[in-house]
């Protein structure tokens, strides 16, 4: 029998008041929350991080970059806005369930009752890379063409030039998420619901904050941290997976070297384009995707508990 149709996969447990199954489609219930909320302020970021070149390869100031960014989203703010939401949405389901599957699998094994650890974190990040960075590929590919005609490349399209290439250049850039999910994972999935638990106890039983405040609170205090380990990763990733698909591949020494250049012409503005957008980015994105997370396994323990599923 799968794991999905096991019937211990549904079983309720008495320390969270849900089941395994229950648990991972609250994670999913939340991330598909967090996806549609959060796709302006990504796709905005994305386009800073493109446009850190000009056509002949050259970096720009961050200022000038910006403002080619505002003015494509001047240009046509619905279709911005809404760039590469189409991939992100599907890879809830491609990027998601591998994740949050390896994550809550591991963290099940571990006993830890859905409270996942830094072991589950690690072991998700690393194992899940694979089935995420297609993805991830395919919305890079969309906002470069976007970036270009204005208009957001055919899925079909992207797949059937890198099928010409044996699928490789879906997996560019494979290695950087690895670093940037393990960053994610710690930080955002594992240290963020930690520290709105003790926040919520500290405060919230005073009556000080609601459970929306704190968690607001914990998103804007872990971002900063979150984003300084992920930008330059990040960014290795945009250099990785925005060039042509039909041309020659750029290795990760390659992005390393870009950056370095940058950075030799900019400093510090160089190596972090993104950043302040980066930030609220986090706040937004962890924010909802935790209270999505949240509002799910709220209504799943109610049920359970209205139907006298959970154990005494």
């Amino acid at each position: 029998m799968s794991l999905f149709g096991d019937s211990s996969y549904w079983q309720v447990q008495k320390k969270n008041g849900c089941s395994q199954g229950q648990t991972m489609l609250a994670y999913l219930g939340g991330s598909a929350f967090q996806t549609v909320i959060d796709n302006p302020v990504t796709a905005y970021r994305q386009l800073i991080q493109q446009y850190a070149k000009d056509a002949a390869g050259k970096p720009v100031p961050p200022a000038l970059a910006r403002a080619e960014t505002n003015a494509v989203f001047r240009a046509n703010p619905a279709a911005a806005c809404l760039s590469g939401l189409g991939p992100r949405l599907i890879g809830v389901g491609f990027k998601r369930v591998p994740k949050f599957g390896f994550l809550l699998g591991i963290s099940y094994i571990l006993g830890e009752g859905g409270e996942v650890g830094m072991t589950a974190a690690v072991g998700a990040s690393i194992f899940s890379a694979w089935f995420i960075n297609p993805i991830r590929m395919i919305e890079k590919q969309q906002r470069a063409h976007f970036k270009t005609t204005g208009s957001a490349k055919p899925i079909m399209e992207i797949l059937r030039e890198s099928a010409k290439a044996n699928y490789k250049p879906l997996f560019r850039g494979t290695v950087p998420l690895m670093g940037h999910s393990l960053a994610s994972a710690t930080t955002g999935l594992v240290g963020q619901p930690q520290l709105q638990k003790w926040i919520q106890t500290e405060l919230g039983a005073k009556g000080t904050f609601s459970q929306f405040t704190t968690n607001l609170i914990s998103s804007a205090m872990v971002s900063p941290i979150y984003v300084v380990m992920t930008n330059p990763l990040s960014r290795l990733e945009v250099i990785m997976q925005t060039s042509a698909i039909s041309g020659k591949s750029i290795s990760i020494g390659q992005a390393v070297k870009e950056i370095v250049t940058d950075s030799k012409t900019f400093g510090l503005r160089g190596i972090f384009r993104g950043q302040g957008i980066g930030v609220a980015k986090a706040i937004v994105s962890l924010s909802m995707f935790h209270q999505g997370r949240i509002w799910c396994t709220e209504a799943f323990r109610s049920n359970n508990e209205i139907n006298g599923l959970i154990p005494e």
